[in-house]
């Protein structure tokens, strides 16, 4: 008997009786559907004004305190919670309009060969056309406005982003906080260095010390980060005007990879040699950081130190070269 019921064909069962939506039967039902499709709209509206305001209003270095995230960069903040907001409102919308108030009619559709006759193609055509027309939206102006005015401003926001491609850096890059007599100071803490405070083989890493009351900007900690390396002079190999931007086998290089710009913080005592983690490029100490494996086009420009009366270390004078990756501007 199994085996009788198993080969018995099978029928076709056919959809469920239909459910109708509430918005369906009831036009205050359908009122509120769309004055709630037309809240999330406006919603997703207001994220993008908080992308404008954000991003042309609070500055890039402000900062705010909440209570379970702490202290957060507010310029950072406002712009991801604006464009959250304008991206999840705007979806959010549209799947509430498609579930409460676009037709809910079921159909079966057999499977078709792969293309589809011509008179099938015009009817398919006709059938978009119509579906447009039933989606109701030339008969429900609320939703079309609060649609048109998300839709115009989220559009707003990467138009407004592409303000940080320009204007062309032109020499900005080329400069950095480094000057003839300014101190070499600790990475942190902002402490003078002297030759004694270096043994042969340490590397550390220092800025420019600043002016009083000058706060240091992230741009320029990203220029003026230099390494400062120790060896035996005897060790080594660099014509006589490079040999006098050094001090008692002290040399410093920008850490900034000449590559990509990646931060160059990698050193072999064994064999003198500085490497990039981010793509291998290695820069030889003894030969005024010489490039001599990876993609790296040029040496590490290296800064020119000396001491004051006291014997802390300072810049002989700025870098004679750009620091950095080379650029639109650059031909090296």
């Amino acid at each position: 008997m199994s085996d009788e019921k198993s080969l018995a064909p099978l029928s076709d069962p056919g959809l469920p009786a239909h459910k109708y939506r509430k918005s369906d039967i009831d036009q205050k039902a359908a009122k509120r559907a769309e004055q709630q499709v037309a809240i999330l709209f406006l919603l997703s509206a207001i994220g993008t004004l908080l992308v404008v305001y954000s991003y042309i209003f609070i500055p890039v270095d402000s900062f705010i305190f909440l209570p379970i995230m702490g202290e957060q960069n507010a310029h950072q903040l406002f712009l991801g919670l604006g464009l959250a907001m304008a991206l999840f409102f705007i979806g959010a919308g549209a799947v509430h309009w498609a579930k409460t108030l676009m037709p809910d009619h079921e159909e079966i559709d057999e499977r078709k060969p792969m293309r589809s006759k011509d008179e099938d193609r015009d009817a398919f055509v006709e059938t978009v056309r119509e579906r447009a027309a039933d989606s109701g939206i030339a008969r429900r102006p609320l939703i079309k406005r609060s649609l048109a005015l998300a839709l115009g401003l989220v559009g707003v926001s990467p138009i407004l982003l592409l303000r940080d491609l320009g204007p062309l850096p032109k020499d900005s890059l080329e400069k950095t906080s480094w000057a003839t007599g300014t101190y070499l100071v600790t990475d942190p803490g902002d402490r003078k260095i002297k030759a004694s405070d270096l043994e042969v083989g340490a590397v550390a890493q220092v800025l420019p010390e600043l002016a009083p009351g000058k706060k240091r900007k992230l741009e320029d900690i990203g220029k003026d980060a230099v390494l400062l390396i120790r060896l035996r002079p005897e060790e080594f190999q660099l014509d006589a005007e490079r040999l006098s931007w050094t001090h008692q086998g002290i040399i410093a290089f920008s850490k900034i990879c000449s590559h990509m710009g990646c931060a160059v913080a990698l050193y072999e005592q064994g064999t003198k040699h500085l490497l990039c983690p981010c793509h291998q490029s290695t820069f030889d100490v003894t030969r005024a950081a010489k490039v001599i494996f990876g993609p790296a086009a040029r040496p590490l420009p290296q800064l020119a130190i000396t001491v004051d009366n006291e014997g802390y270390l300072i810049a002989k004078q700025p870098f004679t070269e750009a620091v950095g990756p080379s650029f639109w501007e650059r031909s090296s």
